[in-house]
């Protein structure tokens, strides 16, 4: 599985320094940049959360997962099955 986005995504697109990120609403920890990754998609990429109620997931009718900060429900974008190198994990 992988995330991909949250609030300010862009600006982390490119940003690999270690550390962790956080919900930028709450603080809640969210992701550790081990499981950063490059990917296409303008947002920041994911293999996993750094905690396992670090998200919360939504279906949502039209198909992807949405995926939320598990503390205040901040909206973090969408999970997606991911088929490059890492195949067979989500992106978040």
């Amino acid at each position: 599985m992988s995330y991909c986005s949250f609030s300010g995504g862009e600006e982390f697109k490119n940003h690999f320094e270690p550390g962790i990120y956080v919900c930028s609403e709450c603080g809640h920890e969210l992701f550790s940049s081990a499981s950063k990754f490059e990917h296409s998609s303008p947002w920041p990429a994911f293999s996993e959360t750094i905690h396992e109620d670090s998200v919360c997931k939504h279906p949502e009718a039209w198909g992807p997962i949405k995926v939320c900060c598990g503390k205040c429900g901040n909206g973090l974008g969408h999970e997606f099955l991911y088929d490059g190198p890492r195949q067979g994990l989500s992106r978040f």
